[in-house]
């Protein structure tokens, strides 16, 4: 009855979405689709594909993919962060033609649960979450669809080795949701300013560590990183979506640098220093890739780390002073060998860990409420 329910409100609000023109076309699309419609279809998460992460991210690798192979493609952006609204977006995919599906981000987790059920000949490829259902008592991947998630704790491990060795004693760390990816990167980052002042022989690494509640460029959040760069903060890592368009405004008016998150943000203003990415556009492409040639991994949930090329900081445009690429390489492959091991959000049990878990001796941390 809950599934019929669902549908009914899905087929009602696709009507409704189709009435105001929900469902946008591809950047270069001239309007109509072909007339075997949109065969890859995205659908957006809260942002817009030009968001300088996660969509932006995923909807380059679905692009890139596409157009070498000749796929007709398109992006769906729903109402509203509803699991209803993004069913409806689905529903708009399907009716349009879509047969595999790419939705990033973890707010899509509960919405691919039931879609993987309701659209049985439809593949999906969920970036970053696994499907479960609203209150996650039951955690379900079809074989239709594939989880794909990415070490963060790695990809922020680079970024905070990276900016100690360069020579910041200084650091930040601005969150959005303390959700478990988000989590991840800053224990990972904690992690790799503590292994590089160990390596240094400093005694001291100042952090200062913060959730904001939501994913949003707010005056508070432009406020209080203004705050943290007058009272000697060099350097924050913002990780929270347009939480950085906040936090690099902060560091223009003051001098400050900047890490960016997702992608390489480096383009969004000139205080970023680095990335700590998550290698979304290559991951998609994998997918996807993997679907055409008839090895689709459904029924799995994948982590991509560095062995899978599925974290990094952007090289070729981070603006170091003393870090090199030598020093980049060498902390890479011991992330990717097994080599350097991390704590994560959990521990093997499922236990959540805290800052104070991390076993941090020359990073000392103050947690900003």
């Amino acid at each position: 009855m809950k599934r019929l329910l669902v549908l009914l409100l899905a087929f009602v609000m696709v009507f409704s979405l189709a009435a105001c023109g929900g469902g946008e076309p591809a950047p270069g699309d001239e309007g109509e689709p072909a007339a075997e419609g949109y065969e890859i279809a995205m659908i957006t998460d809260i942002g817009s594909i030009d968001d300088k992460s996660f969509n932006q991210g995923t909807w380059e690798g679905i692009v890139a993919y596409a157009e070498e192979h000749g796929i007709t493609h398109k992006y769906y952006k729903p109402t509203e962060q509803t699991t209803d609204a993004y069913l409806a977006a689905i529903q708009l995919a399907v009716e349009g033609g879509a047969k595999i599906i790419v939705t990033p981000g973890f707010l899509f987790e509960e919405p691919i649960f039931i879609a993987q059920d309701l659209y049985e000949d439809v593949h999906f490829i969920l970036i970053d979450g696994n499907p479960h259902n609203a209150d996650y008592t039951e955690f379900r991947t079809n074989d239709n669809t594939v989880g794909i998630v990415y070490a963060e704790e790695q990809s922020g491990y680079l970024a905070g080795y990276a900016a100690v060795k360069d020579g910041y004693t200084k650091l930040g760390f601005m969150g959005g949701m303390a959700v478990p990816a988000v989590v991840r990167f800053g224990y990972g980052f904690a992690q790799g300013a503590e292994a590089a002042a160990e390596e240094l022989g400093i005694d001291s690494i100042e952090l200062k560590y913060h959730y904001t509640g939501n994913f949003d460029a707010t005056p508070e959040t432009q406020t209080l990183a203004t705050s943290w760069y007058a009272e000697g903060v060099e350097v924050i890592f913002a990780c929270g979506g347009l939480v950085g368009n906040s936090v690099m405004s902060a560091a223009e008016a003051t001098g400050g640098k900047v890490i960016g998150v997702d992608v390489d943000q480096s383009g969004e203003s000139e205080t970023v220093i680095t990335s700590a990415m998550k290698g979304l556009a290559a991951s998609v492409q994998s997918a996807l890739d993997a679907y055409y040639k008839g090895e689709f991994p459904g029924g799995q949930g994948l982590v991509y780390g560095a062995a899978e090329d599925g974290v990094q900081l952007p090289m070729e445009t981070s603006k170091f002073n003393t870090f090199s690429q030598e020093d980049y390489d060498k902390v890479f492959a011991a992330l990717a060998s097994g080599e350097i091991v991390l704590k994560k959000d959990v521990d093997e049990n499922g236990n959540e860990l805290t800052l104070d878990d991390l076993g941090l001796t020359r990073v000392k941390y103050t947690l900003v409420q």
